[in-house]
């Protein structure tokens, strides 16, 4: 039988390779995976930071920081491994896993952060070099010495991306020295070390966000893939192995620091390992050459993922940073990453730069884990990967991520997941298309399965908002006034949630509610309960933080403001908790001669840069469209000339937030208390609430104003221009 001309020609390769086929040298697991991500994990924090960080956390302390944070590259090397046996990973490491499994868009939207995470780390290290060279010569400038290195390091980039290959394992034969010049330490052992920190300089959190950067790292081997001999062996291995290893270096060496120095000491001297080893210049050899090496393997690695971003089309002036030399170099990719690093060097420090990367690590090692987790949950046939892993490690791994991001930092959390979102659909628009598949369309097909199970856990809109109160009532026979202006607000879209709090008469309080709220059924959803508990203050925080979890609840806490002054810190702290909880707040002051007057007219008072006009906005919208009256737009100013520019920012707000036609502006000259006495004539005119609440001026309004006044405070999720 004739063998096939393809198994010929393969034959013919594997005897007598091409002349670019020997040249080629492949790695095995030792060379190509295990030294290149110990180099990148064992570097600047770990010669500069890790005393500080133990002389903060205590070695106890320090010890639990290093596991938690070895606890995610655990879990996600482990997700790696898994897919990296699974499929062939390209150029790009992360972003090419993320890609080939989620889409271009999802692979993008994580790959740029990515790619910045890797740029800044380059800058990280280079940051440390340059504070062991300013130890051993205080007189050169920080910014020239960063600059030189930095210089160096792009040109060597630019010219070789085989010299950090090369000269490897002569870095790490001098990181092992500096290892054990500092074990060796001549340095009187401390007694009682086994104690956990007084986090004087920083939290847990910001200490265990400015160590993370020092774990990371465990994907140089990963994006090698292509250069080894067996990578679905070598990978595992490597990358498993070497954060074993470093585990245990960095623990050993956090023992070792709480052994020589005092938590003082290991907190105020960043160089604490070069005073007390036994050869001091071994450590400033190990800090050198491992942030060197460090440095030159990000900005080696950087641009290539950026070239990667590039060639599928990802990020802006792909045709540029997408081009690469005949020796396969992606060079304007380097100047641009050159440029970048230079900028973060200027304007970045150590800490703030491995806080920052290590929100970004969190967020791609969150991505790896759940792309396992998806492919994994679906049980499709092609994820077959020869290394596998139980489904709960990358549910750790990937919840472990987010949890600790927004522990660390959660303004910044929700910044960055909102932008990975925003390029997601930046992305999606530009139509990009693969040249392989990916689980995309098998992944919407089964989350559309459970779709129906979930429709009650999506978030609402500010395009949906409808006025939904909750209504805390201390005595519901005596609370009957502003059942009248609850129907006005709520009426055809609202609901209404009330509670009383008693611990005893249950079935009394119940009954009570039940007659009170029953002329409000007629139009709106209206539910009460009765919360048992011996302070009315204590359930109401109980009652508004549980709502928190609930689909349907309230977005308004309601409440009304007597005569009676005792009770002010009742309405003080659940306006603060509701706020804490996502919830807008409205106090009503009720003109007890005129109530609501005619039920027409509304002043929505508005200050210039006030942060609370949205609400207000919304509930005169409701009360215009009962009361089918006119809406004033009031603003106060003592300067005659700021009265243009308030008309037109009044004209403009209209505008944008669409209010009826016959809506009014007014912009006063006055002091605010003339301001009051001078403003058009209103049934009720409402007001923004400050921080601190004013309770004075709230009990005097309904009196300066002629009328019945509300007071309202944002939650931060309405928007009237939507």
């Amino acid at each position: 039988m004739k063998t096939p001309d393809f198994i010929t020609s393969i034959r013919r390769k594997a005897a007598s390779p091409e002349r670019g086929d020997v040249a080629q040298k492949k790695f095995g697991t030792f060379g190509g995976v295990f030294t290149p991500d110990v180099l990148t994990i064992l570097g600047v924090i770990m010669y500069l930071r890790l005393g500080w960080v133990v002389g903060n956390a205590g070695f106890l302390g320090a010890v639990l920081i290093i596991l938690m944070a070895k606890a995610i590259t655990v879990c996600t090397g482990l997700s790696m491994s898994s897919v990296t046996t699974n499929i062939k990973i390209g150029s790009g490491g992360a972003y090419s896993i993320i890609a080939k499994s989620l889409g271009l868009e999802a692979g993008g939207s994580i790959g740029i952060p990515f790619y910045i995470s890797q740029t800044l780390s380059a800058a990280l290290y280079i940051i440390g070099f340059t504070e062991a060279w300013v130890w051993i010569f205080p007189e050169h400038p920080r910014i020239a010495v960063a600059s030189s290195a930095w210089l160096v390091l792009l040109v060597i980039t630019y010219i070789s991306a085989h010299l950090a290959i090369k000269v490897q394992y002569f870095i790490m034969a001098i990181i092992g020295i500096s290892l054990l010049s500092f074990f060796f330490s001549p340095a009187k052992p401390l007694p009682d070390i086994m104690t956990v920190g007084r986090f004087q300089d920083a939290g847990f959190w910001k200490v265990f966000a400015i160590f993370f950067p020092a774990v990371t790292g465990i994907m140089a081997g990963a994006n090698m893939s292509g250069d080894l001999k067996d990578p679905r062996r070598s990978i595992p291995l490597g990358t498993l192995g070497s954060i074993l290893v470093t585990m245990i270096i960095y623990i050993g060496l956090a023992y070792f620091l709480a052994r020589v120095a005092t938590p003082e000491e290991l907190r105020t001297n960043q160089m604490i390992m070069v005073d007390k080893a036994l050869w001091a210049p071994a450590i400033i050899a190990g800090i050198m050459g491992a942030t060197l090496s460090s440095a030159l393997g990000s900005m080696l690695g950087a641009p290539r993922i950026l070239q990667a971003l590039a060639e599928q089309k990802t990020v802006p002036f792909s045709r540029i940073f997408g081009m690469k030399t005949a020796g396969n170099e992606p060079r304007n990719a380097i100047i641009f990453t050159g440029v970048v690093i230079e900028a973060a060097l200027i304007f970045g420090s150590l800490d703030f730069l491995a806080t920052l990367i290590t929100m970004f690590f969190l967020i791609t090692y969150g991505m790896i884990n759940l792309v396992v987790l998806i492919e994994q949950g679906m049980k499709i046939i092609s994820f077959r990967p020869t290394f596998r892993v139980p489904y709960i490690v990358p549910l750790i791994g990937g919840a472990g991520c987010v949890i600790i991001m927004f522990l660390i930092n959660p303004v910044f959390s929700v910044i960055a997941l909102a932008t990975i979102v925003v390029i997601y659909f930046w992305l999606a628009r530009k139509g990009l298309e693969s040249d392989s598949g990916d689980i995309r369309g098998g992944m919407f097909l089964a989350l559309a399965e459970r779709a129906a199970m979930v429709a009650n856990m999506y978030p609402r809109h500010q395009v949906s908002w409808k006025p939904d109160l909750l209504i805390p009532i201390e005595e519901p026979k005596k609370w009957a006034g502003p059942l009248l202006f609850i129907e006005n607000v709520t009426s055809t879209s609202g609901s209404v949630l009330a509670f009383t709090v008693t611990d005893n008469g249950a079935d009394e309080a119940g009954r009570d509610l039940e007659e009170l709220l029953s002329p409000l059924r007629k139009a709106i959803a209206v539910n009460h309960t009765v919360i048992n508990d011996r302070e009315f203050l204590h359930g109401a925080l109980v009652v508004i933080q549980t709502l928190k979890a609930s689909s349907f609840r309230p977005n308004i806490l309601f409440l009304t403001l007597g005569g009676n002054s005792e009770k002010d810190y009742i309405i003080k702290d659940l306006i603060f908790e509701a706020h804490r909880n996502e919830m807008g707040s409205v106090v009503l002051c009720q003109n007890p001669r005129v109530a609501f007057g005619m039920q027409r007219d509304v002043n929505l008072w508005l200050r210039d840069k006030s942060p609370n006009w949205n609400l207000g906005m919304l509930i005169a919208l409701q009360l215009q469209r009962g009361w089918e009256g006119r809406i004033n737009l009031v603003t106060v100013s003592s300067e005659r000339k700021d009265q243009e520019r308030l008309y037109d920012y009044l004209q403009k707000l209209s505008d944008y937030a669409r209010l009826p036609a016959m809506t009014e502006f007014h912009v006063i000259i006055d002091s605010f208390e003339e301001a009051l006495k001078s403003a058009p004539k209103a049934d009720i005119n409402i007001f923004g609430m400050p921080f601190e609440v004013p309770f004075k001026f709230m009990r005097e309004s309904p009196e300066l104003t002629h009328s019945s006044c509300i007071f309202v405070k944002d939650s931060g999720y309405e928007s009237a221009l939507v």
